[in-house]
């Protein structure tokens, strides 16, 4: 080889999502995405209300949130890779600060704790937590960090007021900046999930 000649650089796997990332269309449909999963959220009291066996229904929206929010390419997402480290440590503070919350909580009405109840339980976190520390966080991080971690934790809070009220908004605001940090800090949503799954089974078990 030539000592003139540039040697050529191998094309990075990213590079494609890179480029998506900044394309205006991409960013429209991402928009379009995100705003569809918040409708499937907001939609949810009312699923309650009509639906004959409303778990069952209930576990269809988030099933179909899941997927929608997994498989949808992401807009271009700067923040850190995740590491086994940042993964361990990030999950060890949000469960043991869940833990710490439910301690405090006041105590929620006696329910009936089914198989249907439970896998609703772990499937909701897991899809909220795709649509907003995947998505909408990696949609929100071509602003930067810092819109991205307090965008999608709003986005979380406000979505669950028409559920529980304005009264709850304090409380989920303050849990979408933990699951958000713990996005930003670990590198993935695996932190954010595997904590809000804890937090949901805490809720439900007895």
């Amino acid at each position: 080889m030539s000592a003139r000649t540039p040697a050529k650089r191998p094309l990075s796997v990213d590079a494609p999502r890179a480029r998506a990332g900044t394309d205006p269309a991409s960013a429209a449909g991402a928009a379009c995405i995100v705003t569809a999963g918040l409708g499937l959220l907001l939609i949810r009291p009312a699923l309650v209300q009509v639906a004959p066996r409303p778990e069952a229904a209930l576990l269809v929206v988030y099933a179909a949130l899941l997927a929608v929010s997994v498989l949808a390419p992401l807009p271009l997402d700067r923040a850190p890779r995740a590491s086994a480290i940042r993964f361990g440590a990030t999950l060890a503070v949000g469960v043991a600060a869940v833990s710490v919350a439910r301690l405090f909580a006041l105590p929620a009405p006696p329910t009936r704790t089914t198989t249907v109840a439970v896998a609703l339980s772990v499937v909701a976190a897991v899809a909220e937590e795709a649509l907003f520390r995947r998505f909408a966080y990696a949609w929100l991080a071509r602003r930067g960090t810092a819109l991205a971690v307090a965008g999608s934790a709003l986005l979380f809070a406000l979505v669950h007021v028409p559920a529980y009220g304005i009264a709850a908004l304090p409380v989920d605001l303050g849990a979408g900046l933990l699951l958000s940090w713990q996005r930003f800090a670990s590198g993935g949503w695996a932190a954010p999930a595997a904590t809000h799954v804890a937090a949901n089974l805490l809720a439900v078990l007895p």
